[in-house]
């Protein structure tokens, strides 16, 4: 684990002032550590909060950025953005599960890569920065990590959802639809699902998540990806080709 005092120099970088020290490690503090470690607070308020924050922040650059769009068209780009899987990768924008504190059976099962803790994190240190810093730190934070995914998921079409748009890209190529093979495994109380996105007989994209509908939207963002790829490919090679 890497001392908390270095995401804070970090933090600082990024939101010109320094956290409260005792309030960023509670942010990085985990449940499971905390009831191993006599119950020393854990970062679940500090979630609770800085949720409310990120969602206000990038709900109000969504509406100032994109004046034209309604309301049901702008709760599907947030809800592109605000979500466990894309948290957990923006976790990694200030490599958080180097920082966070685990209990020990956290820790042995990969809990450092668990896209549910580093969705968390996330919003706890965001929380963090609030209380420390103010609103307008916070919201540099937010801008900080999330700006790259809000223009990112402008690619997602009209429907800002990863199986539609790999439906519109396979019907604008004459593939067919997209079929979808899920498997899970684990305990009802714990199941991780495993999802194939299937074109034309081969599998495009695969992912997983703790919900059907996860695993199948990662598979979808997957095939979507190798396919657009593809396309550009052909596009880029036709004029060579006529020469």
């Amino acid at each position: 684990m890497r001392p908390v005092a270095e995401l804070n120099d970090r933090l600082q970088t990024i939101v010109g002032q320094r956290c409260d020290a005792a309030l960023l490690l509670r942010a990085l503090t985990h449940r499971s550590y905390s009831y191993e470690n006599g119950g020393q607070p854990h970062n679940e308020r500090l979630e609770f909060l800085g949720d409310s924050v990120l969602g206000v922040v990038v709900t109000d650059t969504l509406y100032r950025d994109n004046p034209d769009l309604p309301e049901g068209q702008l709760a599907k780009l947030r809800a592109a953005v605000v979500n466990s899987r894309a948290l957990a990768e923006v976790a990694q924008v200030l490599d958080l599960g180097d920082y966070v504190l685990l209990g020990k059976g956290e820790e042995a099962t990969g809990g450092r890569g668990k896209a549910s803790i580093l969705a968390d994190c996330v919003e706890a240190v965001i929380g963090c920065v609030y209380l420390s810093a103010g609103v307008g730190p916070a919201a540099d934070l937010v801008h900080h990590l999330l700006d790259p995914l809000l223009r990112r998921s402008a690619s997602l079409g009209a429907a800002l959802d990863w199986k539609t748009s790999l439906q519109e890209v396979t019907s604008a190529g004459e593939m067919g639809p997209p079929e979808y093979r899920v498997e899970h495994e684990g305990p009802d109380h714990d199941k991780t699902f495993t999802a194939r996105a299937i074109v034309n007989g081969e599998v495009v994209g695969t992912g997983t998540g703790r919900s059907k509908k996860r695993a199948e939207q990662e598979a979808a963002e997957a095939g979507w990806r190798l396919l657009t790829a593809r396309a550009a490919k052909v596009v880029d090679a036709e004029p060579a080709t006529r020469a």
